[in-house]
This record gives structure tokens, C-alpha cells and sequence, in this order.
């Protein structure tokens, strides 16, 4: 009997054995598939990343340059393709396969499209289902970027069902303006008066007009009222916030401040403002641009920011500008615009946007009160009429400026804090 027991046993045991063998011969294969899938999908995902790393970059890079001109599309897709260009030695940032993107990696290639502008984020983003819908350069307000590239299959290539070994992956990405910003970062530290304060689009000021602007000065006896520079529609008052940094270390002289915030530099932190202005936030004249009787010359901070507005124009600073402290050094820093013309159409400007200028508008004007800005709005610095640049020596402070609104995106911002109907974005990602 216990030999029957015994026998029986280990016929069962030889059994379980053979079946544990046949197991193992069926899930080795699937192991090893399973881990091949992870593997290729691995690959998959690490190679859409760096696609859509770099049609990142191109978007946000392409969205800056839009800046409502016929010529901001074209210059967009420039500065798209300097992201990943190798030629320069400057870009060539984002790599496919270890080359530049747009490059043949041993037979694995990636293409860049020719970026896409539309006027609505929406249009942007759906525009594989909503074809016909790109619009022309003055009205793109967001680019679309599509980067294709190949992916090499290691193991499932050895499958049957697969035909080619090198699967094609897609990446796109949308940048474009954000909503209205609250707060604005960067910008310069001039403001304008409100025209009408109830009107929230534009306050009061009519796009496309060419403005002469001088610097606020009071009336009485004697006053001259600041004249209408030639070439300009209307004159309206500005003055300049409080950015002088009293800490400084490096060029901490005012005039130079002045200067660096004239030409496009980052204002002080004055006020704990850390070189931002927000809405509804109450700002103070700069200390020494003070507000004198109209007639008498303006404040040496006034013609040392205006000395930074002409810097937009050119390189050789102007005779007024020479008691700027460390004035050969600042004129090379900051380099003029590319389009110095002069215009009647804003649209036809051609520029690389430093003669766009962003400023608060507060509700009021005062040399001796604070100032709250109601929001912020751009306009295009016009040289002096026959001249090449600016006038720093303007004993009332003028230039002229035509007004655009809110057409190029700001370097930096936020929106908590307020409301705002219209104004100026930053550029954002939208996918």
C-alpha cells in the first residue's frame, strides 16, 4: 500500500514539474515581451520629450517677436529656428539622438514645420481640425510649432505586424499673449495721465496718433505752455515714478539709473517695487524729477532718462547726455532698434520692438501726491522730426510717441490683484 502511495506521489510531483516547465516556456516570451514594451515605450516618451522640449522653446521664442506688424511673422519664425539653429554657435540648444534638431541622425530625421499665427488661442490650438484659420502678421497674436521626429523600436520591431522599424512621433506646441497683466515687470518708468478714466480700453488715447509728450510743469504768470512738437496731433503731460535704487552697487549714480530705465534696462527697486508696477498700487514721482514752472528746463534726471529713450535710435550719445555718469559705457550696452524710420501706420514698422515703450497709466497726474496706476499701454517712440533720434536737450522734456495699445507682450508679470478689461499680456504656453 505504501508503495503504491510513494509511486503515485512522485508521478504527481513529475507532473507539476513538466507543467512548471511548460509555464515557464510560455511566460519567458511574454517576461521578455512585456519588458521589451516597456522598454520601447520608455523610448517613446523620452523621445517625444525632447521633441516637445524643443517645440517649447521655438513657440515661447516665436511668440515674443509678435508684435502687431506686417513684419513680426516673418521675424518670429527667424527667432523660432535661432532656438535650434547650429550655425551661429549660439543656438543648437535642443537635441534630437544626440544632433540638432532638422538634422538626419543615421537615418532617424526630425522635421521643423514652418510655424503657424493665428489670432485666438482657440484657432491655435484646434487648427488640425480647424484648417483655413492662420491670419497675417499684423493680426497673429499666437504661433503654433510642430517638430516630427522618428523613433528607432527595438523590440517590438522584430514583430511581424511591424512593417517599418522607425515609428514617427509628433510634438506641437502653442505660445502666445496671456490675459491682461496686473502687475507689470520690466517696463519703463514713465506715466501718462489718464485722457478719460472711464474708458477701459484705451483710456482716452486714440491708436495711431502721434503724441507729443513733455514733462509735467505747472501754469501761472509767466508759464509757457509746452508747445506741440512738429509731426504730432496732441500734447499730454508724463512724469517720472520713483526707481532710483539708493542701494545700487554697481553704477549707483542717479543719472545713470535714469539712463538704464530710459533705454529698456530693469528700474531699481524704490518703494520695496522690486522693478515692477501694479494696478491700483500708489506710486510717487521720482525724488529729483521735479515738477517745474512750464518754461523753465526740466530736471537733469528727466533729460538723463530721455538721454535712454535715445538710446533706442543710436549709439552716439548726444552732447546733452555727457554729464550721464559712465555714459560711453552705457551707449554700448544698450543697442538701438533695427528700424530707426519714422511712421504714419504702425503696422508698418519693421523694428525688433525696442522703440515700443510700456507705461502706467495713473488716474491723475501730480508732482506732490501719489499716483495710482489704472493700467498699462504701449507706445511707439518716433524720432525727432528730420533728425535720426531724440531730443534730450528739450528744455520741456518733449518726444513724440505714437499711441498702439496693447500689442507686444510684456518680458514679465502678474494677473492676481485686479480686473482689467484690456492692456498688455506676457507671452504663455497654451498647450
Amino acid at each position: 500500500m505504501s508503495c503504491q502511495s510513494s509511486g503515485a506521489g512522485a508521478a504527481r510531483r513529475r507532473e507539476r514539474g513538466a507543467a512548471a516547465v511548460w509555464l515557464m516556456i510560455i511566460l519567458v516570451p511574454v517576461l521578455f515581451g512585456l519588458i521589451g514594451f516597456a522598454v520601447d515605450l520608455g523610448i517613446l516618451y523620452s523621445v517625444k520629450g525632447e521633441l516637445k522640449t524643443a517645440a517649447n522653446a521655438m513657440a515661447l521664442a516665436a511668440a515674443q517677436r509678435l508684435i502687431g506688424t506686417d513684419a513680426s511673422a516673418p521675424a518670429a519664425s527667424a527667432e523660432a529656428l535661432l532656438t535650434v539653429e547650429s550655425s551661429s554657435g549660439f543656438g543648437n540648444r535642443y537635441y534630437f539622438h544626440a544632433v540638432p534638431i532638422g538634422q538626419d541622425s543615421g537615418g532617424v530625421v526630425s522635421e521643423l514645420a514652418a510655424p503657424a499665427f493665428y489670432a485666438t488661442a482657440a484657432d491655435a490650438i484646434s487648427s488640425g481640425v480647424s484648417p483655413g484659420s492662420e491670419v497675417p502678421s499684423a493680426q497673429a497674436k499666437y504661433v503654433r510649432v510642430t517638430v516630427t521626429g522618428q523613433t528607432r523600436l527595438l523590440f517590438w520591431s522584430f514583430l511581424p505586424i511591424v512593417s517599418d522599424r522607425n515609428l514617427p512621433v509628433l510634438a506641437t506646441a502653442v505660445g502666445g499673449i496671456s490675459a491682461p497683466l496686473c502687475q507689470a515687470c520690466g517696463i519703463e518708468p514713465f506715466s501718462v495721465g489718464a485722457v478719460d478714466a472711464n474708458e477701459l480700453t484705451d483710456f482716452g488715447f486714440l491708436p495711431g496718433t502721434v503724441y507729443s509728450l513733455y514733462y509735467l510743469c505747472t501754469t501761472g504768470a509767466g508759464a509757457v505752455t509746452p508747445p506741440t512738437l512738429a509731426g504730432a496731433t496732441a500734447s499730454v503731460g508724463y512724469l517720472l515714478l520713483n526707481r532710483f535704487d539708493a542701494n545700487a552697487l554697481v553704477l549707483p549714480d542717479e543719472s545713470s539709473q535714469a539712463f538704464r530705465d530710459g533705454a529698456g534696462g530693469l528700474p531699481g527697486n524704490a518703494n520695496s517695487a522690486q522693478a515692477c508696477f501694479t494696478v491700483n498700487n500708489p506710486e510717487t514721482l521720482w525724488p529729483s524729477a521735479t515738477v517745474a514752472r512750464c518754461g523753465a528746463t526740466v530736471a537733469a534726471t528727466v533729460t538723463a532718462a530721455l538721454c535712454g529713450l535715445d538710446a533706442r535710435f543710436e549709439t552716439t550719445a548726444p552732447s546733452a547726455c555727457a554729464n550721464i555718469g559712465n555714459i560711453d559705457t552705457l551707449s554700448s550696452i544698450y543697442q538701438p532698434d533695427t528700424d530707426p524710420a519714422s511712421y504714419d501706420i504702425y503696422t508698418d514698422y519693421a523694428g525688433n520692438g525696442r522703440r515700443i515703450v510700456t507705461v502706467p497709466v495713473v488716474d491723475a497726474l501730480s508732482g506732490t501726491a501719489a499716483m495710482t496706476p489704472l493700467g498699462f499701454r504701449q507706445f511707439l517712440l518716433e524720432p525727432a522730426q528730420g533728425a535720426t533720434g531724440l531730443d534730450p536737450a528739450d528744455s520741456y522734456g518733449r518726444f513724440r510717441a505714437m499711441y498702439i495699445g496693447s500689442v507686444a507682450p510684456l518680458k514679465q508679470g502678474s494677473f492676481a490683484g485686479c480686473t482689467q478689461a484690456a492692456g498688455p499680456g506676457k507671452v504663455v504656453l497654451h498647450q
